[in-house]
């Protein structure tokens, strides 16, 4: 049996990581700017991370939720603590993408309506009624059509009243900052807007924190900067450093019954183990100000290289564009300097790396991309 394509893949097979470094089984050392999607928030093999999974498995790896599990309501009360929401609901899963769906789902059955409002160059996941909310034909299926989507341009809060007016919205749903579009951040007036209109007309506000949140931004959430209170914030990627978990985060004044939502695998005794880990770790080591602090200056550097059209995000997550395709030189910085990075589109450069990240490791990204545009 051979692997299904999903990626095409580099020719490099990782094998050992430590902090923002990864290690190939030639014993090539990279730095990691893109932790795998965003997913490595507190660093690769971080020993207290470790030490707790292990510890966790020691003694019991799994069973389901139908019996009480500690670790979920500690990693509930941590998350609620760190994240400024203590008075939310914590629902498990093991994805963004089932995040999403649930979120999705949830906001159906609270409002009995059925129209989804997105924006254009969402991404908010692959399973079914997620991947009907995101901006892309290209993994959009017939089996989408089931969900009622508009789409609308970000940042317009005429055009999305006047759809919220026709009263069959049942939720509106925007990412903190849009990852795959491109780093572009919602403008904090339009997020304030948009909450506003959903409580006058009766949707539920959604925002999709996956790649944006767990500090990333340099605030918990993105949509902070906004200082607005969603009804529903979907989590996955940085939640547990590589391993599988998500969840949302549900208003009090929303009331789910019992069984409107389930899951087998979502926030079992590792997972939960993984997540109390990242959280303490974020907490001890201020992982959300070195976000601010090192994403900023990183952002200062990159801004005074002539050859880049464009400098978008906050924080950690960060897009640089180019009038040009990137794709040589995202490939130059991987096999000449040893530097991971992501693309989105033809001509933006994605920066998403742990959130350990120093202003040294920022200066040896911008001298070796100063090197590479000079040669061009």
């Amino acid at each position: 049996m051979k692997l299904f394509d999903v990626y095409p893949l580099f020719d490099i097979v990782p094998v050992s990581g430590n902090g923002c470094y990864i290690t190939d089984d030639q014993g090539v050392e990279y730095l990691d700017l893109y932790g795998g999607h965003a997913v490595i928030s507190v660093g690769h093999s971080h020993p207290e991370y470790v030490g707790k999974i292990s510890d966790q498995l020691k003694r019991i790896g799994f069973y389901s939720n139908s019996v009480q599990n500690p670790l979920q309501e500690e990693l509930a009360l941590k998350l609620g603590e760190l994240s400024g929401y203590p008075d939310y609901a914590l629902f498990f899963c093991n994805s963004g993408a089932e995040a999403n769906e649930n979120a999705l789902k949830l906001a159906s059955f609270h409002t009995g309506k059925d129209r989804i409002v997105a924006f254009d160059k969402a991404f908010h996941g692959r399973t079914s009624a997620a991947v009907a909310v995101t901006d892309n034909p290209k993994i959009i299926s017939p089996l989408n059509d089931s969900v009622k989507r508009t789409l609308l341009p970000l940042n317009d809060a005429e055009k999305l009243e006047a759809v919220l007016k026709q009263s069959d919205v049942a939720a509106v749903i925007v990412e903190g900052i849009q990852g795959v579009g491109g780093c572009i951040v919602p403008d904090p007036a339009f997020l304030q807007a948009a909450s506003a209109l959903c409580k006058q007309y009766g949707a539920l506000l959604i925002v999709d924190e996956i790649q944006s949140g767990y500090g990333r931004s340099g605030k918990f959430f993105a949509h902070q900067y906004a200082a607005i209170r969603p009804d529903i914030i979907s989590v996955a990627k940085g939640m547990g450093n590589g391993f599988p978990i998500g969840g949302i985060l549900i208003s009090p004044e929303l009331k789910p019954w019992s069984g409107m939502l389930g899951t087998t695998f979502g926030g079992n005794y590792l997972a939960c183990a993984a997540g109390i880990a990242v959280l303490d770790i974020m907490k001890k080591e201020h992982l959300v100000e070195n976000a601010l602090e090192t994403g900023g200056y990183l952002f200062s550097k990159l801004s005074l290289i002539p050859q880049i059209k464009a400098l978008r995000g906050k924080g950690l997550m960060i897009g640089i564009e180019f009038d040009f395709p990137v794709a040589q030189i995202r490939k130059q910085l991987l096999f000449d300097e040893k530097i991971f990075t992501g693309v989105t589109g033809s001509n933006v450069i994605r920066v998403l790396p742990p959130l350990t990240l120093t202003k040294a490791q920022c200066d040896v990204f911008v001298n070796a991309l100063v090197k590479l545009l000079n040669k061009l």
